[in-house]
């Protein structure tokens, strides 16, 4: 299967933001729906691409040689070395609980990134990089009256490069 350029950089995008889902492919490529992004990945990349356990989308082993792009997330069974995350992402992770901290709300996290990199990002964006972190295993939620977060990891055992 031999790629465009657009098809190649819309593969980069798979594998720097894996594990991922339709929503984040949608804002990343501007595309109108999650059905739309599907469409596109079954039609342009179904050979690169395939649905982990928990349905999100993972780039083949190929896709990442092909591409020349290192995956989203790196480690082994031990844990997380390193995540590839977009800016706000690498904001979240900064600021959020720490492993021995109490859990936080989305709105407390979203303070923090206020003050911390005088940036004013949406509730609804913060709630996804959270939902993100957690599925890159680096952050983890603990139910309490609502959803909270806080890091699974030390903050300083993980490379974060921002993409």
């Amino acid at each position: 299967m031999t790629l465009s350029a657009a098809e190649r950089e819309r593969l980069a995008d798979v594998v720097r933001l894996q594990p991922t889902k339709n929503k984040e492919l949608q804002e990343q490529w501007g595309m109108e729906s999650g059905s739309e992004v599907h469409g596109y990945l079954e039609g342009h990349l179904s050979d690169y691409y395939y649905r982990n356990e928990d349905s999100y989308i993972c780039a083949t082993p190929e896709a990442a040689e092909l591409t020349g792009v290192e995956p989203g997330v790196e480690g082994d069974e031990d844990g997380v070395d390193v995540i590839r995350v977009p800016e706000l992402e690498a904001q979240v992770f900064e600021v959020v609980a720490g492993p021995d901290e109490r859990s936080e709300s989305v709105v407390s996290v979203l303070h923090k990134v206020r003050e911390a990199f005088d940036a004013d990002p949406e509730v609804d964006a913060v709630r996804e990089a959270l939902q993100s972190l957690r599925r890159k295993g680096v952050v983890e939620v603990v139910y309490r009256t609502v959803p909270t977060f806080k890091l699974t990891v030390e903050r300083d055992d993980v490379g974060v490069e921002i993409v």
